[in-house]
């Protein structure tokens, strides 16, 4: 797999597909249990796939035998290893569970690869489609350019991370520092108190949020560089320093301007204010 993986959410109709794009491969990983949820409507699409993943293996079925485990984002927040498959193992495992929603299942696979292909060609789509995406969930032009410009911002900093040794769930520990330096909560606390589940807290961020965010990001990535940090530890008190940076800022605006900057404001709760 290649050093820094292209990790992406995907959505057939209402369901979440967890991806990562394989530079070496030219080819789309998908998370097994996602697919499984989609052609099933199981409950428990894990109980289904560990059961169906037995009878497979019996039957001497190559679908099992391509499958990976790797680290993906799991409903918790945290990076958890998952069965994944390739786009042809996908196709296999489509055709071992019998399923209404096979043949749309797979136009929309070849339409997940086709977009990929175009958008290592023109980068401009994939920006173009993630903008289309947020417009029709009903965010302003405004939040959209902050929004891509943190997905930038962040990039950077895990770059940053990757390049001191970081590795697993170190990445999950130095966010919840960062963000509780600039918050005052870590990152399940504060999609506790905005009423989150498993949507993304960033989408759930007004604008004042994610520009502290991302100042919390970017100051932690520059004294990252300078600093040069060898343990996990060194990490941690840069993280720290970046979130406090930010944090700062944010108790300042908060004197000035006499309000809260962190709310509990989600994007569904603003959606219904503006629609009366």
């Amino acid at each position: 797999m290649p050093n820094q993986p292209q990790h992406r959410i995907k959505l057939f109709e209402n369901y979440k597909v967890r991806t990562l794009w394989n530079e070496d491969e030219e080819d789309w990983y998908f998370s097994v249990v996602d697919i499984v949820a989609v052609l099933t409507e199981s409950v428990n699409p894990t109980t289904y796939w560990r059961v169906l993943k037995t009878r497979l293996k019996k039957e001497g079925n190559e679908t099992v035998t391509n499958c990976s485990g790797l680290k993906m984002l799991a409903p918790d927040g945290k990076m958890r290893v998952t069965d994944v498959l390739n786009t042809e193992g996908v196709l296999r495992l489509v055709q071992s569970i019998p399923s209404p929603k096979a043949e749309p299942f797979k136009l929309w696979l070849a339409k997940v690869g086709n977009e990929r292909i175009e958008e290592i060609q023109d980068p401009e789509k994939a920006i173009n489609r993630a903008m289309q995406y947020y417009l029709n969930k009903g965010y302003s032009p405004a939040w959209i350019n902050q929004r891509l410009k943190s997905i930038e911002i962040r990039k950077e900093l895990t770059d940053e991370w990757n390049r001191v040794g970081v590795k697993g769930s170190e990445y999950g520990v130095l966010t919840d520092i960062l963000t509780k330096a600039w918050s005052g909560m870590n990152t399940k606390e504060y999609k506790k108190f905005k009423g989150l589940k498993k949507e993304s807290l960033r989408d759930n961020m007004s604008n004042m949020e994610l520009v502290l965010n991302m100042l919390a990001e970017a100051s932690t990535t520059e004294i990252s560089k300078q600093k040069d940090p060898k343990t996990l530890e060194e990490n941690k008190k840069i993280a720290k320093e970046g979130g406090s940076i930010a944090g700062d800022a944010r108790r300042q605006i908060e004197i000035k301007s006499g309000k809260k900057i962190v709310t509990s404001e989600n994007h569904n709760t603003k959606q219904k204010k503006i629609n009366g």
